[in-house]
């Protein structure tokens, strides 16, 4: 190389320019082995100077008004570089990978940029489209402004003619009270002044009276004894007259009327009772006041008791952990740990902390060790030989697990749940990684209690739960679900806490009143809030990543295991027998149609179906039959892991 390149500008040269040559030839290297042996000045070399000529020459020779003006631009200097790798011959194979490189590299951009064209086109017309909606909503919302302009205007003049009347009005209230008070004074003149004239009228009437008698002859013309003869006997009428009026008051001076003594009776009565009543209300007040002081004096002892306890437990007992300090320790530092642990008591806490010791350990670990081929091994963990552990996140084993519920609930030939939880993770993984994933999912579920979708199918898959009882609580989610959609006219995924309040009473009609406002409180309610104060619905059957529901679903689980614990121990106390004694089927159908009355037959020979394990079709029909026997503890232990549930009350309701 270094024969035939020029070191410049060390040195200079000779400025004989190449003609009708191809740089870097052996022609070119002949005709310039003169200038090649001697020192060169600062002046280019030729060679160098023929390329940038060539390259010149080719790019005034290019129409770069078109668009593919950068590709021709780009062709020059692509015959120039070849010119190079032809010319360095040791240096061929490298300056050839070189270009090869940028030319992949050129053609990859190129089909990624005529990839993105349609993008670009589908972006443009997208933002063409944004900012037709955009000016249609400004002018839409102008012309509302305007609308709400023009009503404000009109309201204000409203409420101005109206501040108008209300003045008037009052001005003309204010006139009728004035006039009012003048009539009324006009009045009450006019009358004193008609009593006058009356009682001047009378005294008129009277004197012409008087003056009449005095002036007539027929009086004065009467016989005088007969006159001293009437007086006397109107004497006489009028002393008999005053005694039997003094006797009156001496015999009744004291009797009052009769409406009076009733009226005083019946005010008598009335007062008796309500003295009786409070007589009765003060004996049990005190009756009640000596419960309290005996309920008290009991207080006092336990509180002494429990005192006195409190103080051993303090001087013999560990001080109680602080749970704060797992936070330094967790993935995730304290701030996760502040959520896993909220609302969780110390048992639950431990749950938690076991999960993520689990977790880690499982993480560490790259095989697990093959169950073998026993008969109590589950078919889909049959395997002898370490088994690779595949490290899924929970994430990935939640997904995993609603894929395989998908799957299950669309089969029409339901096969065993293990075999089928086998078979669809062969269809998923392939047959030989499905055992490695059987386990990896097998230790996940049985580690995590705390995500619902991991505890619920691990309790399915070791037959400690049926189908069943996952699939009908997802159904009664669902109803009520659809229930409050249903009542959401708006649409907006809001219901007042009236709403939602009917709307569980009306779906689970056998819940009682502590459940419900259970229910209530799980969804957010708490007694200082409003009935019509609003809440989003639809948050209340969210799922996390994790498999983690929302509090009222998680409400909604616990009391359904509560309200089958209760069913089952309400039936064994109807049957009377011990977990050790046996039952026949008569008395188990006779007992469930005891406690619950209104239960149908299709599910009472389902509930028969799963307590004796015997299939629905071969069930007896004899309600006498005495033949079929099993264990009560066992029984209930079916039973237990069945769908059971109470259908109604226990004594229906009388019809009114």
């Amino acid at each position: 190389m270094s024969g035939h390149l020029s070191p410049w500008p060390t040195y200079n040269s000779d400025q004989t320019i190449l003609q009708n040559r191809k740089p870097c030839s052996d022609d070119y290297r002949k005709h310039n082995s003169s200038w090649q042996q001697q020192p060169m000045g600062i002046a280019k070399p030729r060679y160098l100077e023929q390329l940038e000529n060539y390259l010149r020459k080719e790019l005034l020779l290019l129409d770069l008004g078109t668009d593919s003006a950068q590709e021709l631009r780009l062709q020059p200097y692509r015959e120039i570089f070849e010119f190079f790798i032809e010319d360095f011959k040791t240096y061929k194979p490298l300056l050839s990978s070189i270009k090869n490189a940028y030319e992949v590299m050129l053609a990859h951009q190129r089909e990624k940029i005529q990839a993105l064209e349609p993008l670009k086109a589908k972006l443009i017309t997208m933002n063409e489209d944004c900012n037709e909606r955009i000016l249609a909503m400004r002018a839409e919302e102008k012309y509302e402004i305007s609308m709400l302009k023009k009503e404000k205007m009109n309201l204000l003049k409203l409420i101005d003619k109206k501040n108008e009347e209300k003045i008037s009005l009052q001005s003309e209230v204010s006139m009728l009270r004035k006039n009012l008070a003048e009539e009324y004074l006009r009045y009450l003149t006019e009358r004193d002044a008609r009593r006058i004239l009356i009682a001047d009228l009378n005294e008129l009437r009277y004197q012409r009276e008087d003056m009449s008698l005095a002036q007539s002859p027929g009086v004065w013309g009467e016989d005088p004894v007969k006159l001293t003869l009437a007086l006397k006997m109107t004497r006489q009428d009028l002393t008999r007259t005053q005694m039997e009026l003094n006797t009156m008051k001496a015999n009744f001076g004291d009797v009052v009327p009769r409406r009076d003594f009733e009226m005083q009776e019946k005010t008598n009565k009335d007062l008796q009772e309500q003295l009786d009543s409070l007589r009765a209300d003060y004996e049990e007040v005190c009756k009640e006041h000596e419960i309290l002081l005996q309920l008290h004096m009991t207080t006092l002892k336990e509180r002494d008791q429990f005192s006195s306890e409190l103080r051993d437990i303090h001087r013999t007992s560990t001080p109680r952990p602080d749970w704060t300090k797992c936070g330094d320790v967790v993935a995730g530092g304290p701030n996760r740990w502040q959520m896993l642990a909220e609302g969780k008591n110390s048992d639950q806490l431990v749950d938690v902390l076991l999960e993520e010791i689990g977790e880690g350990l499982l993480r560490e670990k790259d095989f697990f060790t093959g169950l073998g081929y026993g008969e109590v091994i589950p078919t889909f963990l049959q395997f002898d030989g370490p088994v690779q552990n595949k490290k899924p996140s929970k994430k990935d084993v939640v997904n995993l697990l609603r894929d395989a519920w998908k799957e299950r609930l669309a089969e029409e030939q339901k096969e065993k749940f293990p075999d089928f939880f086998f078979n669809f993770l062969e269809r998923r993984f392939g047959p030989s990684d499905a055992t490695a994933w059987a386990y990896t999912i097998f230790e996940n579920i049985k580690l995590f209690h705390s995500s619902e979708v991991m505890s619920q199918f691990y309790a399915i898959l070791m037959g400690k739960m049926t189908e069943s009882v996952y699939i009908n609580q997802k159904e009664t989610i669902a109803q009520l679900l659809k229930e409050m959609t249903n009542a959401d006219s708006q649409n907006d995924g809001l219901l007042t806490m009236e709403q939602f309040s009917i709307i569980l009473r009306s779906t689970f009609p056998l819940k009682k009143q502590e459940h419900i406002q259970e229910l209530m409180e799980a969804a957010g309610w708490h007694p200082n809030s409003s009935n019509a104060d609003f809440f989003n619905y639809r948050s209340l059957f969210t799922e996390n990543e994790e498999g983690q529901s929302a509090p009222f679903v998680q409400k909604l689980w616990e009391q359904y295991l509560v309200e089958k614990d209760e069913y089952l121990h309400e039936l064994k106390q109807e049957l009377g027998l011990e977990l050790y004694e046996d039952v026949t089927l008569s008395k188990l159908r006779r007992a469930l149609m005891t406690i619950d009355p209104t239960l149908d037959k299709q599910n009472l020979k389902t509930y028969l179906s799963e307590a004796l394990q015997i299939p629905v079709s071969e069930l007896p029909e004899d309600s006498e039959n005495e033949n079929t026997v099993t264990r009560l503890q066992t029984a209930m232990e079916r039973l237990h892991v069945a769908d059971v549930k109470r259908i109604g009350p226990r004594e229906p309701e009388s019809a009114s």
